[in-house]
């Protein structure tokens, strides 16, 4: 009521009024790509919306898995030659814990409410299980099969899968008690696996037969005939429909697309050379996948099954690949704008305006963010923030005689949007004396003597 009171108070004055609008912190969300580089012992950090790499975040040594908490505050990375797992912070992109967990750690996975994370042991043939609130290891590590590498966890986090790839088995497991309840023989060197998303189904790579079994859930039992993909079979992916699996051959430098209706092979994609990690975006519209020897990622169009753009390079012998969505608050913003009437009149005789205004966060200027200047939603110029946060708009021509004038930022990753109104209104028609605008501090004096005088407190 205080603001729209004020308002009126200032277009009566026959001012003109610079109006900021403060907007408060929101969250902002992203899809963010994780790209363990098992050469490099580092983590490439992946903004899909540019498909670019925007961090490299050190880890231990000779990192394999990798997993993304459902909330997307974090990410946890194996470290094969250091035995151990490296908690990372997605708001920081830096290490925040590292946690010992067996010899040869590989793959990793996380629980649907993100409360435990499940870490295959490739030296010691069992799981270990990490509590997130304190990212220490819980309980005796979990005997499995020979050889465990790949892990998924199912959607409803009552089950655990582990392919034994020296065992030529899956191993279940029951989270409320952390036993094996059966042991699913599926083929010659099984690697990856993946839940379907309502968890009836799991897809298992078979490295030895090049090949992916398809496990029944309710019955532990393989259904069904292995389906053919090309040589070498390593990572696996559904979409989160369901409808598509989508399999690295790291022989044949290919990903095959299984459409799960008929569990048939419907494409086969070229990428990079040796892809092991792939994974599907939130929304389905994209598969990210990691190849070793060209040291790249390929992102894959699924509605034509195409790699769309260039590969993007990573860290040393890229291998697991996650993708999550992350929450960060954007710093708020504020917009001021002035309008200074122009010296003696332009080439036809009118009168000009120049307006400026100038962007800072935090008490700090912006440099090189866009500001749009319009005037009642036609747009008039549009320039980029100088070293001081300032940008200008010379407008052209004869203006109306009540007339308001905005400029908008529209916010960034980092920033929040903001906006400032200038409005100017003569004396029966006609400017005020001098510019007849007058700047921010102006204004907010005479407001706050019209507020004391009628007995408002600001």
């Amino acid at each position: 009521m205080v603001r729209a009171w004020v308002a009126g108070v200032a277009v009566l004055a026959g001012l003109a009024v610079p109006i900021t609008l403060a907007t408060p912190a929101a969250a902002q969300t992203r899809t963010v790509v994780y790209v363990a580089n098992s050469g490099s012992n580092d983590v490439s950090v992946i903004d899909t919306a540019t498909n670019t790499v925007t961090a490299t975040v050190p880890v231990g040594t000779g990192p394999d898995g990798v997993a993304v908490t459902p909330d997307g505050s974090r990410v946890y990375v194996t470290n094969t030659g250091a035995d151990s797992v490296s908690v990372i912070d997605t708001a920081t992109n830096t290490v925040t814990a590292t946690v010992t967990v067996g010899p040869v750690p590989r793959g990793v996975a996380v629980s649907p409410d993100g409360s435990l994370v499940y870490v295959t042991i490739g030296g010691a043939n069992s799981v270990s299980v990490i509590d997130t609130a304190t990212n220490t290891v819980i309980g005796d590590p979990i005997p499995v099969g020979a050889g465990p590498d790949g892990v998924a966890v199912s959607p409803d986090g009552s089950r655990v899968y582990v392919a034994n790839l020296g065992a030529d088995s899956v191993s279940v497991i029951d989270t409320a008690t952390n036993t094996v309840i059966a042991n699913v023989i599926v083929g010659l060197v099984p690697r990856a696996l993946a839940v379907s998303p309502d968890g009836s189904l799991v897809y298992v790579t078979i490295g030895g037969a090049n090949s992916v079994s398809v496990i029944d859930t309710a019955t532990n039992t393989v259904i069904g005939d292995p389906i053919p993909v090309g040589p070498v079979p390593r990572g696996v992916a559904v979409s989160p429909d369901g409808s598509r699996v989508y399999v690295t051959n790291s022989g044949a430098n290919s990903v095959s697309v299984i459409d799960t209706a008929t569990n048939t092979v419907t494409a086969t994609v070229t990428v990079g050379t040796g892809p092991l990690g792939v994974a599907v975006s939130p929304d389905g519209s994209r598969v990210y996948v990691a190849s070793t020897a060209t040291e790249d990622v390929s992102v894959i169009d699924t509605a034509t099954n195409t790699v769309i753009g260039d590969p993007i390079p990573v860290g040393d012998r890229p291998d697991g690949v996650a993708i999550g969505t992350i929450t960060t608050e954007r710093t708020p913003t504020k917009l001021t704008l002035k309008a200074e009437k122009k010296k003696g009149k332009d080439t036809r005789g009118n009168d000009g305006l120049t307006l400026k205004a100038k962007l800072t966060a935090e008490g700090q200027p912006l440099e090189g963010k866009t500001i749009d200047f319009t005037t009642n939603s036609t747009s008039l110029c549009t320039d980029t923030t100088d070293s001081r946060g300032k940008a200008t708009c010379k407008v052209p021509g004869k203006q109306d005689k009540e007339t308001c004038y905005t400029a908008t930022f529209s916010g960034d990753d980092t920033n929040e949007p903001s906006t400032a109104t200038v409005c100017k209104k003569g004396d029966n028609g006609k400017p005020d004396p001098g510019s007849g605008l007058l700047d921010q501090s102006s204004v907010r004096d005479q407001v706050q003597a019209a507020m004391a005088s009628a007995g408002l407190q600001g």
